[in-house]
């Protein structure tokens, strides 16, 4: 089924920047949007009443068979299990492809409206929060120059495993150097790459296909200074506080600067963003970058 083009929210003033906001599996981007702006700040402002001059980008994944509930459903992905997301990670790669694919497109079409990647902004909540993830770390190659920011909630990073035995190998090879008993022979190719490019070659080798793009270590990697912000809930009954810690540290542990907070008390069962603490420290985190 071809999927819905994205639910943009009326602009209240005059168009500055734009924010792409992912929604998360069985949803779409107008419901999201939707539940997304019933969240208030302690001054009862939702995000569009706080930045009115921000275009609100919400796309709708494509509809696909959720191995989950055994049924067609609205994700950006297949996914085995979201106790245990590296069972059979073969499911997300086709997912993912498409998935990141699209939003580097629809963040291209908003860096042109608005003439600078560093206004217009990503974000997702569950698995619009690991779509938003990967589509930043597969971002170099396609978008030159830092985002405004990369925002997500109540989510995780898909193929953590890998990504953590990268890093693993990133820091022997380290220890290699340092000992001065590395020797070309020793290292491999890949090392001599920025920890954060590994990263994303890693994450791009993975979903690679006819249509995905390669990078070199001559590939300009400067969106992966985009800030990023990251909150979950520590009681998230839905995907565990394990998981987001699990994202954050690898994203720390190849150079990626990421603020976080987590809490606790949010509605749906701690998988949503507590208000109003929660919209507040989006607020502050996206006004830092302007």
């Amino acid at each position: 089924m071809e999927p819905d083009k994205p639910y943009i929210y009326p602009l209240q003033g005059q168009h500055t920047h734009t924010f792409i906001m992912l929604h998360g599996r069985g949803g779409n981007g107008a419901e999201f949007c939707e539940q997304l702006f019933w969240s208030v700040t302690s001054q009862m402002k939702n995000l569009p009443d706080s930045f009115p001059n921000f275009r609100w980008v919400f796309p709708s994944s494509d509809i696909r068979f959720s191995t989950m509930s055994q049924e067609q459903e609205q994700s950006w992905f297949d996914v085995y299990s979201l106790t245990d997301p590296d069972t059979q990670p073969e499911l997300q790669v086709e997912g993912l492809r498409e998935s990141v694919l699209k939003i580097l497109d629809i963040l291209n079409d908003e860096i042109e409206l608005v003439g600078d990647p560093r206004r217009v902004f990503l974000g997702g909540i569950s698995q619009g929060m690991a779509t938003a993830l990967w589509t930043f770390l597969c971002a170099p190659g396609r978008i030159k120059g830092p985002l405004g920011g990369v925002v997500g909630f109540c989510g995780w990073l898909p193929f953590a495993e890998p990504a953590e035995t990268l890093i693993q190998r990133q820091q022997a090879e380290k220890l290699l150097r340092q000992y001065s008993i590395s020797g070309t022979t020793l290292l491999s190719e890949s090392s001599r790459l920025d920890k954060r490019l590994q990263l994303s070659k890693l994450f791009l080798d993975t979903i690679a296909g006819p249509d995905v793009h390669q990078v070199t270590e001559d590939t300009d990697i400067s969106v992966l200074s985009t800030p990023v912000f990251l909150s979950h809930g520590a009681d998230d009954r839905r995907v565990s506080v394990r998981l987001f810690r699990r994202a954050l540290h690898i994203l720390q542990d190849v150079g990626i600067s990421a603020e976080w907070q987590e809490f606790a008390g949010a509605e749906a069962g701690g998988h949503w963003i507590k208000q109003p603490e929660g919209i507040e420290q989006i607020v502050e985190f996206i006004q830092r970058q302007l």
